[in-house]
């Protein structure tokens, strides 16, 4: 009814004012009320609201329109285990399920994740036809307001097709990182295959959040606010993150009966994946944790925005609040240490927040080769640079010169000079970062490596040995910012685990392959185990396809395929009934074949792994398919170790090799 003094209207879609709310009165009927009304019998019997409600009555119907939902394309249901054996499944440490346009289910305005630019979000009170729409009041007509396409793409003023349900034109696809990858739907797709473990990071990177909004909102048609400051925002997604599981709680019949379940231990989490679901680790991921910001002076000095009371108050909070995965370090200096480098463009991005560009100088060996595993630092473009970067005719040079008038860095140059070659980050983990660091693991939180600068892993590493058992550590990009063989080698005989960031099935296999060189020589006596780190929502694209030359008769992904049984599948898997997965299509709307586009979206996972059985058979899936046993292992030395750190002095800083 959209006006409460007429008649019940009936409309074409779901707007506010459709939601209802029911109440039993205790003889088997129900009350419903709206819009601070109650659904009542009007005149010739039809319905109205009122101010006095009907007594009502659910009885079964024929013929009921469905509400559109996004499919699944999957025949089968999900497995469960003993919470007393070894889980069987696979570990995701790396999402951001939570990265959205709308941090509610719509029904109140929370505001918007990464400036208000991704377009898109998890879940709706309305369903995939709102969660998914049209991106135009965000991205523009044509999409030409999308930052992607502005200073994003490799090939800017790039434009789409803004339309999304059913026909999902130019969206999502796996180059496009500013629409929705992880709707509900597609992560239950994923779980169906085996998902038993999700790491879900609250994310930002604050100064380029900034630049998102301030160049363009007011262009753009947004309705909400936009939070840019990281520590507020990532706290405000993994809010979100318990929205997600109160809906989905509802589509499966109420509290405590979907698949996606928030745990905050591992032994919780065992008992969720006993009983066939999904355990869910909240998590940061972002550079100014507890609100650690610094700003560079012209002087040569440095101003910190936090404390060490306010760093205790921050780890409190975010405990509390459920958060159990962290990443000290990002992609931009803070007051806790200095960046990974992978990115020259970070250089700028680094300045738009801090006002200074990154002290670097040239890294050990060159920065890759033989010795290296994830190749260090960042060869800066030659010519007229601003921050290491080529100006080109951009809005983001124009905004970067605009900032860049009258201000040197702290070497009175007006722009950095760098020397050829890899230059890693001179900046490494500072005495607020080592006392971080302590607190991180006398909380007892599951610690990444990622994104610290090449000099500061060897320094959180030398510091995790100092616990009874190791502190292990997380590495769910592969060892982003820098990694040698020698640091995998300890991360791994310390109990930590390295998973691929974002492959698709023959990268994924090829990981494999270089990392059981490391496995081997680190001494572990454990088993080889490689999960998954996609990093959906992580505003970057999602792996493409094998390409042609995979791609054979042979080795295409032919659909149906069916998972747990048949080739490559070990006799692990002989308790499992099998899954079907046919090709995800929506009714006379789009069509995802991994074979032609790669991961479009998260609900591609499955495709993937059976692109992962074609290219590596059943030593693939086996290390696959005991990374979530492994994840939860590690989280069990992570808590052991975490008592012995409680009985340390904290340090004033962190060795250094």
């Amino acid at each position: 009814a959209r006006d409460s003094q007429v008649s019940s209207v009936p409309q074409a879609s779901a707007e506010d004012g459709s939601d209802w709310t029911f109440d039993e009165t205790g003889d088997g009927a129900l009350t419903a009320a709206t819009r601070g009304a109650f659904l009542a019998v009007g005149t010739n019997h039809t319905l109205a609201l009122a101010s006095a409600p009907a007594r009502l009555k659910f009885e079964p119907a024929d013929g009921c329109a469905e509400y559109p939902e996004m499919p699944l394309g999957v025949i089968g249901k999900s497995y469960k285990g003993d919470v007393n054996e070894p889980v069987l499944g696979f570990a995701e440490v790396h999402t951001h399920m939570a990265n959205a346009d709308q941090l509610s289910d719509g029904s109140t305005k929370d505001g918007a994740a990464a400036g208000g630019v991704l377009y898109g979000h998890a879940v709706d009170r309305f369903g995939v036809t709102h969660a998914l729409h049209d991106c135009e009041a965000i991205h523009g007509p044509d999409g030409w307001l999308d930052p992607e396409a502005l200073v994003l793409d490799t090939n800017p003023g790039q434009t789409h097709d803004t339309q999304g349900w059913p026909t999902f034109v130019d969206w999502p696809k796996n180059d496009s990182f500013l629409h929705q990858q992880m709707y509900w739907r597609w992560v239950e797709r994923a779980w169906l295959s085996g998902l038993r473990t999700m790491s879900m990071l609250g994310t930002n990177i604050e100064a380029l959040c900034e630049f998102g909004r301030d160049a363009t909102q007011q262009q753009r048609n947004y309705d909400g606010d936009v939070d840019c400051k990281d520590m507020s925002i990532g706290m405000k997604q993994v809010k979100y993150a318990y929205v997600i599981q109160d809906y989905i709680d509802a589509q499966y019949g109420g509290p405590g009966k979907g698949f996606f379940r928030i745990v905050k231990d591992p032994a919780e989490a065992r008992r969720v994946i006993a009983d066939g679901k999904l355990a869910v680790i909240p998590g940061l991921e972002f550079s100014n944790i507890f609100g650690c910001n610094v700003t560079f002076n012209p002087d040569g000095s440095e101003t910190r925005h936090c404390t060490k009371e306010q760093i205790d108050e921050q780890i409190d909070m975010a405990w509390e609040a459920g958060v159990r995965h962290v990443y000290p370090f990002h992609d931009v200096d803070s007051a806790l240490g200095g960046a990974g480098l992978f990115s020259e463009v970070l250089n700028v991005v680094g300045f738009y927040g801090t006002r200074g560009f990154w002290d670097a100088s040239p890294c050990e060996n060159g920065g890759q080769g033989d010795t290296y595993f994830y190749n260090a630092g960042v060869n800066f473009s030659s010519g007229p640079t601003a921050g290491g970067v080529v100006v080109g005719d951009d809005p983001l040079s124009t905004v970067v010169l605009q900032a860049f008038a009258g201000i040197t860095n702290t070497s009175g140059t007006p722009l950095p000079v760098y020397a050829p070659g890899r230059q890693c980050n001179n900046r490494t983990v500072t005495d607020l970062g080592a006392y971080a660091i302590d607190k991180i693991m006398k909380k007892g939180f599951i610690l990444d490596i990622d994104h610290a600068a090449y000099r500061s892993k060897q320094m959180m590493l030398d510091y995790t040995a100092t616990t009874e058992p190791d502190y292990p550590m997380v590495s769910g990009h592969g060892g982003q910012g820098g990694i040698n063989n020698l640091q995998i080698q300890q991360m791994i005989r310390q109990g930590g685990i390295v998973y691929p960031g974002n492959k698709n099935g023959k990268g994924h296999v090829d990981f494999i392959e270089k990392l059981r060189v490391q496995w081997v020589a680190s001494g572990t006596s454990r088993p080889l185990s490689i999960g998954y780190g996609a990093d959906a929502n992580g505003i970057r694209t999602l792996p493409g396809p094998r390409g042609a030359a995979r791609i054979s008769e042979t080795q295409a992904v032919k659909y149906p395929f069916t998972l747990f049984k048949g080739e490559g599948w070990g006799t692990q898997f002989e308790e499992v009934k099998p899954v079907t997965f046919k090709l995800l299509e929506v009714p006379g709307g789009k069509v995802w074949d991994v074979n032609e586009g790669g991961m479009y979206h998260y609900g591609l996972i499955p495709d993937l792994i059976e692109e992962i059985r074609i290219e590596g058979g059943q030593e693939a899936l086996d290390t696959f398919y005991n990374s979530a046993e492994t994840f939860l292992q590690l989280w069990e030395q992570t808590l052991e170790a975490s008592k012995d750190a409680r009985t340390r002095p904290t340090p004033d800083s962190l060795p250094v090799r």
